[in-house]
């Protein structure tokens, strides 16, 4: 009788083990395949299909948002009247002429609230996290499936679920929320009173959906990376990636429940009548709503945020992992510093949870605790550093290979650092009283997720590609791609900074043009000049233009996969690390043979071998 206990333990959780069943398994069909599977790898793949669809969308958000900034009350050319047949004329107006296709208000505000709801919960989190951490990291560990496969597949169709919740706001009555992706009460909940299934409603639902899918997919994650790591992969041997992943997990574990219990109170002010976060005495229009009082509207702003600097580095983290492989491997040498990034990392993780109030300097709080803050913001930028630091020493020496993924890789180090840079000025109260709510905070913001992590994301597509499909994407087409994206990333960007340091607020629905010099009374000092508002315009011109330059990834992506240059080996970039020793693209399974790890994630370039790397299942 065979002792299945013997057989190594990842093989036990979740998979048949070998000579317990002689029958064979039938070819799982189409819908078993493809759309309701339990393989971490096509469950990875409907994430990152579905986060760039959601990222597309969110994007297009912005893009009408950026005409109405730079041309206030004017109608959208070519889709105004569209939008106007799509969210009705409440939404649509005319302008003075009577011209059809003006975004009102309301419109700006949901559009709004939802760019911001889409690209972080729905795009980037998901990209980052659900897609290449659900297909790289079981491969990285020499797992053959995550710990718990069924749970991973409701993780993602919850994720789904939330998305298709909030997009169906748009199309109900008064639209989707409008108190923007803070989504702060009261104003959350007196901000569309005329209906009581309103898109703040349809929020709070979908947030419910996607911190479920958040939490469930953290839990599957911790376990998979403690559980089931392959024979010989202790902790000192995981590639950087694999840490970012689980400080991640982390993150979202303990960092979310607090949101959606606020989410779930906040439902219950909007349809039940409670006052959780609605205080004694508030007044709307003139009028005292019938509401018992008593909550307390900071409340919510702690909940919020207690997820919310957390949730910056579930944005961040997965990209600086993908960053260091890329680095490693197109410098043909060890990460330096490798052991310091970890520890680095885990210092992110813990100090994450006590910065949260560098958001909330205006709400009155007192110099002690404004100064707890300070000092805890001011030293959660040291580890992050130090990883930064490690990454550009590493390139010391290296025998650079510039494909596109490094060069994504390679620009997400300085934009990351001018993201973390001009974030200083922000975590200290007296300097944060001029700049918060205004562009600033804006560009700051967008350094770190935009040309930071989504420069990180693109790296890791373009780098992890030919070990899902088989195929290389073009590579000229790739780096128009990038040289595209850089140039127009920073055209938006940056002037942000000038605007802010200017005064311009960040949710002006006229790009700031009613504090502009053109506006102010006789005598009054700090209106907007014209030159801070025409940059409304040229920010606008690179943002559209940034749309137009996405389209040769979109058709590189999608064409490769049948006219791509076809892989010549399973390991076509010569890596170090267990992904690129499976059969290309991987079986159900993953391995041929389990895996077993005899040395660390990056041994390039050492002394005495016949070639510049070495993989981690080769034997001594």
């Amino acid at each position: 009788m065979q002792n299945t206990l013997a057989a190594p333990h990842h093989l036990a959780v979740g998979r048949d083990v070998p000579g317990t069943h002689e029958a064979p398994h039938p070819a799982p069909g189409f819908w078993r395949r493809y759309i309701f599977s339990t393989d971490h790898k096509m469950i990875g793949i409907q994430y990152g299909l579905t986060a760039l669809v959601f990222m597309l969308f969110g994007f297009f958000l912005m893009l009408l948002m950026r005409w109405q900034l730079a041309y206030p009350g004017q109608p959208i050319p070519f889709l105004g009247k569209a939008l106007a047949a799509l969210l009705g004329e409440e939404a649509v107006g005319r302008d003075a002429a009577g011209r059809l296709g003006v975004m009102l208000p309301d419109l700006y505000n949901s559009f709004g609230a939802m760019h911001g709801t889409i690209m972080v919960f729905l795009g980037i989190v998901p990209l980052a996290f659900g897609a290449f951490g659900n297909y790289v990291v079981p491969l990285q560990i020499g797992a053959p499936d995550m710990a718990f496969p069924r749970l991973n597949a409701a993780s993602y169709w919850s994720y789904l679920a939330g998305g298709v919740v909030m997009l169906v706001s748009f199309f109900i009555p008064g639209g989707a929320a409008k108190s923007g992706w803070t989504s702060y009460s009261p104003l959350a909940t007196v901000a569309d009173q005329a209906h009581r299934f309103d898109g703040q409603t349809f929020w709070l639902l979908g947030m419910v959906l996607l911190i479920t899918s958040s939490l469930l997919g953290a839990v599957n994650f911790i376990t998979t990376i403690i559980q089931l790591r392959a024979k010989g992969l202790t902790w000192m041997r995981l590639p950087f990636f694999v840490w970012a992943q689980f400080v991640t997990g982390f993150l979202l574990l303990l960092a979310f429940p607090p949101l959606e219990a606020a989410g779930v109170m906040q439902l219950m002010d909007n349809l039940l009548d409670t006052s959780f976060f609605l205080p004694t005495g508030l007044m709307i229009s003139g009028t005292k709503p019938a509401v018992s009082g008593g909550g307390s509207p900071l409340l919510w702003q702690h909940l919020f945020w207690f997820l919310a600097h957390p949730e910056v580095y579930v944005l961040i983290l997965p990209g600086m992992g993908i960053v260091a492989e890329i680095i490693a491997n197109n410098t043909r040498k060890p990460l330096w510093g490798y052991k310091p990034m970890v520890y680095s990392v885990l210092s992110i993780g813990f100090l994450s949870f006590i910065v949260w109030a560098h958001h909330m300097y205006l709400t009155g709080m007192g110099t002690k605790i404004s100064s707890f803050f300070q000092i805890t913001t001011m030293t959660i930028s040291i580890p992050s550093v130090i990883i930064l630091t490690a990454l550009f020493i590493s390139l010391w020496g290296g025998s650079i290979r510039f494909n596109t993924p490094m060069l994504f890789a390679l620009a997400f180090l300085p934009m990351f650092g001018i993201g973390g840079l001009t974030g200083l000025p922000l975590g200290m109260s007296a300097t944060d009283i001029n700049l918060h709510d205004t562009y600033y905070v804006i560009a700051h913001f967008h350094y770190v997720v935009a040309p930071g992590t989504i420069f990180a994301l693109f790296a890791g597509l373009y780098y992890w590609y030919p070990k899902v499909t088989g195929r290389f994407m073009n590579e000229s087409w790739g780096r128009v791609h990038f040289v595209l994206s850089f140039i127009f990333m920073n055209l938006i960007f940056m002037p942000m900074f000038i605007q802010g340091l200017a005064g311009m607020s960040r949710r002006m629905y006229d790009g700031g043009a009613s504090y502009g010099v053109d506006n102010a009374g006789e005598g009054v000092m700090g209106a907007l000049s014209h030159l801070v508002l025409h940059m409304n315009k040229d920010i606008s011109r690179a943002a559209w233009l940034l749309g137009v330059a996405q389209i040769p990834f979109i058709l590189n992506f999608f064409i490769s996969l049948k006219r791509g240059k076809r892989v010549e080996s399973d390991n076509p970039w010569a890596a170090t690390t267990l992904e690129w020793a499976t059969p290309t693209p991987p079986p159900h399974g993953n391995f041929a043979t389990t895996p077993e790890v005899f040395r660390g994630p990056y041994e390039y370039s050492q002394p005495g071998h016949a070639k510049d790397f070495t993989m981690q299942n080769q034997p001594a």
